[in-house]
C-alpha cells in the first residue's frame, strides 16, 4: 500500500467524514442534474421517471445529511462548530502527502 493510502487509512473518523461529504456533495450534484433534466425533457413519461428518481435522490441526501449531522461531521444550525470541524478538516489535509 503507498503512503497516502496508508496515512489516509490511519485518519479514522476523519477519512469517514470526507467520504460521508464527499457522498452528500455528490447527492446534491445529482438533484440538480435530474432536476435540471426534468426541465429539459419533452416525454412525460421520461418527466415521471426522473421525478422518481428526484424523490430518491433526495431522500438518499436526506439519509446522508442525518447521519453526518448524527456523528458530529456536520453542524448546519451552529455556525461555530461547523467553522471548527471545517478547520480541523483543512489542519489535517494540509499534513496528507503531496501525490
Amino acid at each position: 500500500m503507498n503512503e497516502f493510502f496508508q496515512k489516509l487509512a490511519g485518519m479514522g473518523s476523519m477519512t469517514e467524514q470526507v467520504i460521508a461529504t464527499d457522498f452528500l456533495i455528490s447527492a446534491k450534484t445529482g438533484i440538480k442534474d435530474i432536476a435540471i433534466a426534468i426541465t429539459e425533457t419533452a416525454s412525460p413519461e421520461v418527466r415521471d421517471t426522473l421525478h422518481e428518481y428526484l424523490h430518491d435522490a433526495i431522500d438518499t441526501h436526506e439519509q446522508i445529511f442525518n447521519y453526518m449531522v448524527a456523528k458530529g461531521f456536520y453542524h448546519p444550525r451552529n455556525l461555530s462548530e461547523q467553522i471548527n470541524v471545517d478547520i480541523q478538516a483543512a489542519e489535517t489535509a494540509k499534513d496528507l502527502p503531496q501525490i
